[in-house]
């Protein structure tokens, strides 16, 4: 008589909470997925008789509604959308009946570019100021920081892109006010474009994630471990650098990743602001034009982004973070 060998194979506890982490950012996707197409569907008016117009036959309309598949099912409609968005199919725009592949692919390219370039300045800089308003904790300087941070936080990013805009664009005239790129222009000519938009994003991320930094490395400068290394006789600046921040990355890299995310999602009212060629700029033209394909598929590759970046995040603060790689 055989005996069936049974093999099991046991995941390490940290193998199976990432594996959750992503099964959650999947679900979470599908979720807003469906709040999408549910938004969508739940606009007034009929879509066909506004791109079609007031002077449509009811022949014309029906004609193009079935075209749009628009008398289908809603859920048909939706797993359609779904399966196509999967496959890497967007569809064609309604405005000019080219493929909305084409269309957000060099937008959304240039939303990653600025995005960069703004996050090249802000997350080393939001950092070491971070760090410096922790090592002198309640001084001058720190309370000046304080202040810079708070006022920044406190205006929205349009005031801001407006105030850049008369100092820099319209006083001085030393940055165009108008943030149009092309892929005929240099490296250097573009980053001379996007200054003023990328110092817009950079003042307002740059607030978050330095307070974050200072709070997390405050925090852990009031561990055991900490004050041991002052009774070792080390320097303030040295138990900072080498002590603290290393066990406050978990914290800074979560506010890293959200402000990342930041970044790529919420650049819409400055790409308008400015007149950027991105993803931001390319959804509200989209809305105004009723082009319901491009809102669909702007919406859920910004919810993809936010989301897989948070991810990330997740993935990173577990990695980094002894305590979570090894749990008992």
């Amino acid at each position: 008589m055989r005996r069936a060998v049974v093999v099991c194979v046991k995941m390490s506890p940290l193998v199976l909470l990432l594996l959750k982490r992503v099964g959650l950012g999947a679900l979470t996707l599908l979720a807003i997925s469906v709040l999408i197409f549910v938004g969508i569907e739940l606009l007034p008016g009929d879509l066909a008789q506004e791109i079609l117009g007031q002077n449509a036959t009811p022949e014309t309309v029906a004609a193009f509604r079935k075209e749009l598949k628009l008398d289908l099912p809603p859920h048909i409609r939706y797993f359609a959308w779904l399966g196509g968005m999967l496959r890497g199919d967007l569809g064609n725009s309604l405005a000019n009946q080219r493929p909305i592949v084409d269309l957000i692919g060099w937008r959304f390219a240039n939303t990653l570019f600025l995005a960069a370039a703004a996050a090249a300045i802000a997350v080393p800089l939001s950092i070491v100021l971070g760090i410096l308003a922790a090592l002198y904790r309640n001084s001058i300087f720190d309370r000046l920081i304080s202040i810079a941070t708070l006022s920044t936080i406190s205006f929205p990013e349009f005031f801001v892109a407006y105030i850049l805009i008369a100092l820099l664009s319209v006083q001085l005239i030393i940055f165009p006010s108008v943030s149009n790129i092309n892929a005929q222009m240099s490296f250097w000519e573009k980053i001379h474009a996007i200054v003023l938009p990328c110092l817009t994003l950079t003042l307002v991320v740059v607030a978050h994630m330095m307070r974050q930094t200072r709070a997390a490395i405050i925090n852990i400068l009031a561990s055991p471990f900490i004050e041991m290394a002052h009774l070792k006789g080390l320097k303030r600046a040295r138990v900072v650098v080498r002590h603290a921040f290393p066990n406050a990355l978990s914290p800074v890299i979560n506010v890293v990743a959200l402000n990342l995310a930041y970044l790529i999602t919420g650049v819409v009212i400055v790409e308008v602001v400015f007149a950027y060629p991105g993803m931001g700029q390319l959804l509200v033209d989209s809305v105004a034009k009723r082009d319901i394909p491009v809102v669909q598929a702007s919406g859920l590759i910004f919810a993809a982004t936010y989301v897989g970046l948070n991810l990330m995040a997740d993935l990173f603060s577990i990695i980094s973070n002894p305590r979570l790689r090894a749990p008992r």
